[in-house]
């Protein structure tokens, strides 16, 4: 097991492809543009298990009634038995600067300078009259202070390792 204790986080974010980006084949080309502003110093395709998905999820199970969803139950149809593809960047201020090219949950209101904007098909609109979740491809490490979190769920300490300023491609 590794030493996670001193740790930047702040240099650090957790990638994670779900799998509507990986069913449309658009891995590499999503990765590319998070590449822009971070290093992936790791990529990984990896099948979820639910206690990841209801970890990583934490903040939206409880909303099921507010969403008029059943959002364990939809988690469990868009994730469980699907490949993801997961990826550590790093970079300065890592988190916050891939949150800003990734776009807002919606794919509709995303600028076509992000990666929602240029590449999700669906919509929070079609979702909600759907009764489903919206698949928008991607989710970073919202801030700084959840990496640590998301790094524990898809990695864990016994890949404390990675977790090296990369010596080839400098410190974005």
């Amino acid at each position: 097991m590794g030493n996670l204790e001193n740790v930047d986080w702040t240099r650090w974010t957790v990638i994670l492809l779900k799998p509507d980006c990986i069913r449309r084949g658009l891995t590499n080309e999503v990765l590319n543009w998070c590449s822009q502003l971070v290093t992936i110093v790791d990529r990984r395709i990896v099948i979820p298990t639910e206690d990841q998905i209801f970890a990583h999820y934490d903040d939206m199970v409880p909303l099921s009634d507010r969403l008029g969803r059943d959002v364990p139950a939809e988690l469990r149809r868009i994730f469980i038995g699907n490949r993801v593809c997961v990826a550590l960047g790093y970079g300065q201020d890592a988190a916050p600067r891939l949150r800003r090219i990734v776009g807002p949950t919606d794919p509709a209101s995303a600028a076509a300078t992000t990666v929602r904007g240029r590449y999700a098909k669906d919509t929070l609109d079609k979702a909600i009259a759907d009764g489903r979740l919206v698949d928008n491809l991607i989710h970073t490490s919202d801030t700084t202070e959840v990496v640590e979190r998301d790094f524990h769920i898809w990695y864990g300490p016994e890949h404390a390792h990675l977790l090296r300023e990369p010596t080839q491609g400098g410190t974005r």
